[in-house]
């Protein structure tokens, strides 16, 4: 399988979260209200790839798919698991990530998925050949329930298996944008190491599992 040359995922969308803070307090990117630093939401600019902070009410705007002519979509808050789909070191072996944090969402406009995954240089970029997607991730429910620009499959191999979490997208620049100011030497050091546990208990405390199908179809009248 070829991924492609790996590359560094555009800048913008990770600013909030790897340069110094500005000393001015955050605002909506849209309307200019300020907003609080944590808990604001935010938007995809679906055409550029980027985060943008949005108050709550230009946040409602682009809720719906299409609002606004497709250029901004809302970030859902929602993170989902699925305990039974688990992935082999054999299965990640195919992705072909140099390690063990990567997380993956389709990009709409190009109608592909993009892989990322954190780096000391940032987001590195590889692209996914359809058919390895296809194997390795799309029999799991949560690849089904994937909101094109504005999810992510996020995925953690750690004791030889892999763990998939459905999440917001924001979530993961957030986490590559830490590991980057964190990184130390060739595995990171204890610093981003401890950094990544953290963030991957809240992500599970958050996250709700997706019913099996049977018990889908039980609940149907």
């Amino acid at each position: 399988m070829s991924t492609g040359h790996p590359r560094a995922a555009p800048a913008r969308g990770l600013r909030r979260f790897t340069g110094p803070r500005a000393p001015r307090p955050e605002s909506c990117e849209l309307c200019g209200v300020a907003v609080a630093e944590d808990g604001h939401r935010h938007l995809v600019e679906t055409e550029k790839r980027s985060l943008v902070c949005a108050c709550t009410g230009c946040a409602l705007l682009f809720d719906r798919p299409g609002a606004g002519a497709g250029r901004f979509r809302a970030v859902p808050d929602r993170y989902l698991s699925d305990p039974g789909h688990r992935l082999d070191d054999g299965a990640w072996e195919l992705l072909q990530i140099p390690v063990g944090v990567a997380f993956f969402f389709r990009n709409a406009a190009l109608d592909r998925l993009v892989a990322l995954y954190p780096s000391p240089a940032g987001a590195t970029e590889s692209e996914l050949d359809p058919r390895t997607w296809q194997q390795v991730l799309g029999a799991g429910r949560l690849a089904g329930l994937l909101e094109p620009d504005v999810e992510a499959l996020l995925l953690r191999r750690s004791e030889g298996r892999t763990e998939c979490y459905l999440v917001p997208i924001d979530i993961c620049y957030e986490l590559v944008g830490r590991m980057r100011l964190l990184w130390q030497g060739f595995d990171g050091g204890a610093e981003a190491r401890a950094a990544l546990r953290t963030f991957f208990d809240e992500v599970e405390r958050r996250s709700k599992a997706v019913a099996p199908p049977a018990a889908v179809a039980e609940a149907r009248p």
